[in-house]
């Protein structure tokens, strides 16, 4: 059985497609998909849980990405987690008042930093820290708190 030469190479370019492939998905999955220098201001947000949220996770404002997560750390003088966003200079008309909340997405429950934008006329700047925040919401303290609801009767006189 001879196989011909530029069958040969089809099958290996067709392979080396494929493994492209799966290192885009990869980078994807892991957000690892942009490598962009570091631009824009640095904002931050105390929450009292950041559930999976992971550095890289994106910034939204409806919908749409304005930003990453660069570091999570945590803060032992208000026993909160520390999230440091760098927002894209584009969206330099962020109010002050804006409030941050961390949400889930996708069927693998990545879940980022959504901010819902004030009425404020002031804007944010480098090194500004948002003050209204809301914690990812746990799905184990949800069912624990549903199952107690059940388990515990009212007391009756």
């Amino acid at each position: 059985m001879k196989i011909s030469r530029s069958l040969e190479i089809g099958v290996g370019f067709f392979v080396c497609l494929g493994l492209a492939a799966l290192l885009m998905l990869a980078l994807k999955v892991a957000n690892l998909a942009t490598f962009g220098n570091a631009t824009g201001y640095r904002v931050l947000a105390r929450f009292d849980n950041i559930g999976g949220l992971q550095e890289r996770s994106a910034v939204k404002m409806a919908g749409v990405l304005v930003g990453r997560v660069t570091r999570i750390d945590y803060d032992s003088d208000s026993y909160r987690a520390l999230v440091e966003m760098r927002i894209q200079p584009r969206f330099d008309q962020i109010p002050t008042d804006t409030a941050a909340s961390i949400y889930t997405a996708g069927l693998l429950g990545e879940q980022y930093v959504n901010l819902d934008p004030g009425g404020d006329e002031e804007t944010l700047h480098d090194g500004s820290e948002l003050a209204i925040t809301q914690s990812a919401v746990i799905m184990e303290r949800m069912l624990q708190e549903f199952l107690y609801s059940k388990t515990v009767k009212p007391e009756t006189d």
